[in-house]
């Protein structure tokens, strides 16, 4: 599927609905920057350059073959260990927790057209159920 057109001004880091409107993404280019600098940095690094490459390989094992429940997240961690990595998280402001608000909230009006119920906390759910 053709990615849609960015509805963002800051792309980068925005949601926006997939063409079918039935479905919405949440881009944050920040997180793979950060994990990719991080994987490399842990890579280059000669003291754990050899453990990583073999976490690495592990992964790749994992993804070609049939994999077992919890298989891949544990070969993730692997690699996010030996390669001493953070939290893949991006801090925001209020500017831009403001518009990605917006951006969610026209995402979400979107998905929530057929079924507003879904939008709602568990609490206000059962409060409209009554």
């Amino acid at each position: 599927m053709k990615n849609p057109e960015p509805t963002s001004s800051h792309p980068q880091m925005s949601f926006e609905l997939r063409s079918d409107h039935l479905a919405g993404y949440l881009r944050v280019d920040q997180i793979r920057t950060d994990t990719l600098t991080q994987l490399v940095a842990g890579w280059a690094d000669p003291d754990t350059r050899d453990d990583v490459i073999e976490a690495l390989d592990g992964l790749a094992a994992v993804v070609q073959g049939i994999r077992r429940e919890g298989e891949l997240d544990a070969a993730i961690e692997e690699i996010e260990g030996v390669a001493s990595m953070d939290t893949a998280r991006v801090e925001i402001k209020t500017g831009t927790a403001g518009r990605l608000l917006r951006e969610l909230g026209k995402v979400a009006h979107t998905l929530g057209r057929f079924n507003l119920a879904a939008l709602l906390p568990a609490q206000g759910r059962e409060a409209g159920a009554a």
